[in-house]
């Protein structure tokens, strides 16, 4: 008999009329800030367009679906009138999905903590061994090495364990980090037919749910910044829109540090999405000043002030610019400067796995 190999035919998995509908629902509200309606008219257009649905389902068969399954509620709004919204087990899929679509590259694990380079008594295995010391928890002894051990010293005949024979498997210590993630919501960031916005809450979506799921010991804090800034919950960024802000770039930087103030965890960071120059700051006063034109440098010396002052905290920032102008990037240059910390310079393509990267690579310092 020959032998070899054998190719068949690919067949793309089958999906069932709902769950191609559900995918591409789950991806319009998003867009649409989670008006229910207004994603449900986009899918009509999408509908008539690409022939998505068959007389046998309609449209509105998979409105009642999403009723039966429990993804969608009917809510009473305060004038008495009625609004359809997403449940919390949406919202949950729709991180997955952001989650699956910008690191979908990851390589599977368990969920843990952020391995540093000191070797102790933490609870990830090295690989490497040593003889065991006095004090040394009895959990971590190989006993395959240990026995091993004894047979070499003592014989097979007159087998015997004794304590110069036991052998321990070291592990790593573990860290903990503590996030916030900036996002810019000033009106720039829907400004010239391009949407920012929304690929800056794919992106919080998808390191939200990385975080609470692989690395569950870890924390995230998420806030928003335009005129002010103030935290939003998880469960709230399918639902965030841009406002008709300026840019309070020194208010979000302080809302970030009294945050992580508050944090136990020796390894703390700060990540900031934004495309737009730094335009307002809010006085003692409680009034605003604010300047759209060019680089105001009364207010990018606040901006330096709060970079160094993250940095005496031992803060770094790490600063995501979705724009390019040379201007701008003189400011990050420098403000990256003040805190020690790093930039990127980016367009939204690739800024998820930017920043997962970056997150990768400061969950494995050392521990303080």
């Amino acid at each position: 008999m020959k032998k070899g190999f054998y190719f068949k035919t690919y067949e793309k998995p089958f999906k069932t009329p709902f769950e191609v509908l559900f995918g591409i629902f789950k991806e319009l509200i998003v867009h649409t800030s989670g008006d229910f309606d207004e994603a449900i008219d986009w899918l009509r257009e999408l509908d008539k367009e690409y022939k998505l649905t068959t007389p046998e389902y309609t449209i509105d068969d998979f409105i009642d679906d999403l009723k039966r399954k429990g993804f969608i509620r009917e809510e009473i709004t305060a004038d008495g009138s009625g609004e359809t919204t997403i449940t919390s087990k949406t919202e949950r899929l729709i991180r997955q999905a952001a989650l699956d679509q910008i690191f979908g590259n990851l390589n599977k694990s368990g969920s843990g903590n952020h391995k540093t380079k000191q070797v102790g008594g933490g609870d990830e295995l090295t690989g490497e061994f040593r003889s065991y010391h006095f004090g040394d928890a009895l959990d971590k002894i190989s006993l395959t090495e240990s026995l091993k051990n004894a047979q070499i010293n003592n014989g097979i005949g007159d087998f015997q364990l004794t304590e110069n024979d036991l052998i321990i498997e070291d592990t790593h210590y573990k860290s903990q980090m503590s996030t916030v993630l900036m996002i810019d919501i000033s009106h720039s960031m829907i400004l010239y037919g391009e949407d920012r916005i929304t690929p800056a809450k794919k992106v919080a979506m998808a390191l939200a749910e990385l975080i609470t799921t692989r690395y569950p010991k870890d924390t995230i804090d998420i806030l928003v910044f335009g005129n002010d800034a103030w935290p939003i919950s998880i469960k709230e960024l399918p639902f965030l829109k841009v406002g008709p802000y300026h840019t309070n770039t020194v208010a979000g930087l302080q809302l970030a540090m009294d945050m992580l103030r508050r944090k136990r965890n020796t390894n703390k960071q700060i990540f900031m999405i934004t495309d737009g120059k730094p335009s307002c700051v809010r006085e003692k006063d409680g009034s605003y000043y604010m300047n759209s034109n060019g680089l105001d440098q009364y207010i990018v010396e606040k901006c330096y002030t709060q970079a160094a002052q993250a940095r005496k905290l031992h803060i770094p920032i790490t600063t995501f610019m979705i724009a390019n102008d040379p201007y701008l990037q003189q400011f990050v240059d420098k403000f990256t400067e003040a805190n020690q910390g790093k930039a990127f310079y980016t367009g939204l393509k690739g800024l998820g796995e930017m920043i997962f990267q970056d997150y990768e690579a400061n969950r494995k310092k050392k521990l303080k």
